[in-house]
């Protein structure tokens, strides 16, 4: 049995080997597919660009560009496998670091269809010789910057009889709409945003045939109205307008586009009514406009999954169809001017919400604790409205939930502490509420984990903090590896969705917009806490933030301190605590603000560049101190051991109070660090010297988007 096996295995191999010796035999006899001309234009093509770097890279691709080598065999290149015409060309990502020359060899490829130059560094202008390969189906010309295309389009391109794709998005091409890709029935998709486009849009010559189902023309500089002849796009399934300067309302016609899915008009200054038919959307993105309410509408059925309002001028109460989405995963009306109670409806979608933002409303009435099923949560905020009552326990079932903020409510009720139990909380936000009693109830607590923001302050919490109390405290002490530098809650359709919140202090409205992942800050400021700074906190490494001001904490200021060693802000003002300053501090090179005002510290001030940056003020009301020489140096500076004018002394202490949230919500926080050192580090003087102390309250917004 085995012989004959083994036979039979000689036997077969033989024939594989026959076989491939006659198909190598005949694949050598056979003749290149590459015609000469293609190859030859090729290589000239390539000699069109800098040796170092294109030669290079080009090289490195399936096999060496050079006349010994079938070019149909070339990586990137493609050939019709009858004639030998090269019909594809997709080389993204190659250093070409050049512009596309009038005459270059790129354009003898008369039979190309694919052309994919994304990321390639080139820039200049697109030569009008482009329109000579005529048989392209698909132009990519993507996001070509460093340097990058800064020209307006040569020619007419309805010549592209065949195109079926077109990209030129993240570039600066200017001058107006090219409408006359519009006049291309095969034309499919069009994407042209973030470029210098300006101008209004027309579609009123569109090709009665066409097939156009994605219009992209985000982040340009265009105006004017929505055409009415929007309504000639049967086809469109994607429109991206965003981040442009359209005014006016969405055209009733809009209602014909019945396969339309994804709309995205955010960031224009449109307003008015908001047509019923957008509610049979997939995805509907309206935020940062004018618009004020929605048509009336008898649908019984709405299918959004995403769906942002924010920053807005709608009013009353929540449009009753967003209780009809039981699919949605995003919802945000924030920043509108919505009342009434939040009703309990959105449970109907509860099983498949990520992300849920009412902030920055007039909603009245309590959160309602119907959050048991929302296991995909994974941000809540409520902030900034009148809602009161208890804190919704049912929220302990949000095991994904990374952010929670209730900032600026009526809310009235203990300190969560089971919200400890969550594996992915970061941003605990309780700010400005109505919250009491003790931190630590006693009972055994596993800490929060993955807490890496926590903001209590102005509240009425109590008692006193175990020396253990932050131990587990874990991402607070090292930090983990992730790939993304800040928290994105929500990854929606088009985009990152980045958590935003606006601090005020004192009339200064701070808008933030993103959170570092690496960003660390505790404010328990303006409570009732007593008794020693648990000794735990000084495990707390990662920390940037720490504000303890407005409390009544004794002893003295402890030395383990100095082991925060990234610690950039430090507030121990307005408590009891005594002592000295500990002279370990003095070698904390980031910390460019600290406050120990209003305590009852004595002894001399630790020498060291730090504390020699501070103002005479955050020395204030600490009669034992002495050393001051050089921090109080200038002649109109304040006896530091004095007390201030009521109003000077609130608003220079506030000031920093609470740049440590804006710092950290800092959605934008790498920005927030700049500002908030802006406010509270060396040039508070200079700002109010400028300014003034009556403008200084008066001033209303300042901004960072990273």
């Amino acid at each position: 049995m085995m012989i004959r096996s083994h036979r039979h295995w000689v036997f077969s191999s033989g024939i594989i080997i026959f076989f491939s010796l006659l198909v190598h035999s005949l694949a050598s006899s056979s003749p290149h597919f590459c015609r000469d001309d293609q190859r030859d234009a090729l290589l000239e093509f390539r000699g069109e660009f800098p040796i170092n770097a294109s030669f290079h890279v080009m090289n490195q691709w399936r096999g060496p560009w050079n006349k010994s080598t079938d070019c149909c065999l070339w990586n990137g290149v493609t050939c019709n496998d009858k004639s030998g015409q090269v019909i594809s060309l997709d080389i993204p990502n190659t250093f070409l670091n050049n512009n596309l020359k009038t005459n270059s060899s790129l354009f003898k490829l008369q039979y190309l269809r694919h052309l994919d130059l994304t990321n390639c560094n080139l820039y200049g202008e697109i030569p009008s010789s482009l329109g000579n390969l005529s048989h392209l189906t698909l132009v990519n010309l993507y996001f070509n910057n460093s340097n990058n295309f800064t020209s307006t389009f040569p020619f007419d391109m309805s010549i592209f009889h065949n195109l079926e794709y077109f990209d030129v998005s993240y570039n600066s091409f200017s001058g107006p709409f090219p409408k006359s890709l519009l006049l291309i029935p095969s034309l499919e998709s069009i994407y042209l945003q973030e470029n210098q486009f300006t101008g209004p849009i027309e579609f009123a010559n569109t090709s009665s045939s066409t097939k156009l189902q994605d219009l992209i023309l985000g982040r340009n500089r265009l105006h004017g109205p929505i055409p009415e002849s929007i309504s000639r796009l049967l086809n469109l399934e994607e429109l991206d307008i965003s981040h442009n300067n359209f005014t006016g309302a969405i055209p009733p016609t809009i209602s014909k586009l019945v396969k339309l899915l994804h709309l995205d008009l955010s960031k224009n200054n449109l307003e008015g009514e908001v047509p019923a038919c957008l509610w049979r959307l997939n995805t509907m993105v309206l935020s940062h406009n004018s618009f004020s309410s929605f048509e009336n509408t008898s649908q019984e059925e709405a299918l959004i999954e995403e769906l942002d309002l924010n920053s807005n001028s709608f009013q009353g109460p929540i449009p009753y169809m967003i209780c009809k989405l039981s699919s949605l995963g995003f919802l945000d009306l924030s920043n509108n001017l919505f009342s009434g109670s939040i009703p309990s409806c959105i449970r109907n979608f509860s099983g498949s919400i990520k992300e849920l933002n009412l902030g920055d409303n007039n909603f009245t009435g309590t959160l309602p604790d119907i959050f048991s099923k929302a296991t995909e949560l994974v941000s809540l905020d409520v902030s900034h409205n009148q809602l009161e009552g208890k804190f919704p326990k049912s929220l302990i079932n949000c095991k994904a939930l990374e952010l929670v903020n209730v900032e600026s409510n009526k809310i009235k009720d203990t300190f969560p502490s089971w919200l400890e139990s969550l594996p992915s909380l970061h941003v605990l936000n309780l700010r400005s509420n109505k919250f009491y009693g003790p931190m630590y109830h006693g009972h055994a607590s596993i800490g929060f984990q993955s807490l890496r923001i926590i903001d209590i302050s102005h509240n009425n919490f109590s008692g006193t903090l175990p020396p253990y109390y932050f131990s587990n405290w874990k991402d607070m002490t090292t930090l983990t590896e992730e790939n993304d530098q800040y928290m994105t809650e929500f990854w929606r359709y088009a985009d990152s969705y980045y958590h935003e919140m606006e601090m005020v202090n004192k009339g200064v409205d701070m808008s933030f917009e993103r959170i570092r992942r690496d960003f660390r800050a505790i404010d328990f400021s303006g409570n009732k806490i007593n008794g020693n700074i648990p000794e735990s906190l000084g495990y707390l490494k990662e920390l940037r933030v720490l504000n303890l001001s407005g409390n009544a904490f004794t002893s003295v200021i402890p030395r383990f301190l100095a082991n925060l060693t990234k610690l950039e802000t430090l507030d121990l003002s307005r408590n009891k605590l005594s002592g000295q300053i500990p002279q370990d501090l003095a070698a904390l090179s980031f910390l460019s603000y600290m406050n120990f005002s209003h305590n009852l510290l004595q002894g001399p001030v630790p020498r060291g560049t730090q504390f020699q940056r501070q103002k005479c003020s955050s020395f204030l009301d600490n009669p034992g101190l002495y050393g001051l020489e050089d921090i109080c140096r200038d002649t109109g500076a304040l006896n530091p051991t004095s007390q201030l004018p009521e109003d000077l002394s609130e608003a220079e202490e506030n000031m920093f109070n609470w740049v440590a949230a804006a710092i950290a919500y800092g959605p934008g926080v790498l920005c927030g660090l700049v500002i908030g050192h802006f406010y509270t580090s060396h040039n508070h003087e200079w700002f109010t010297e400028k300014f003034g102390r009556k403008q200084h309250k008066a001033l209303t917004s300042v901004k960072c988007s990273l």
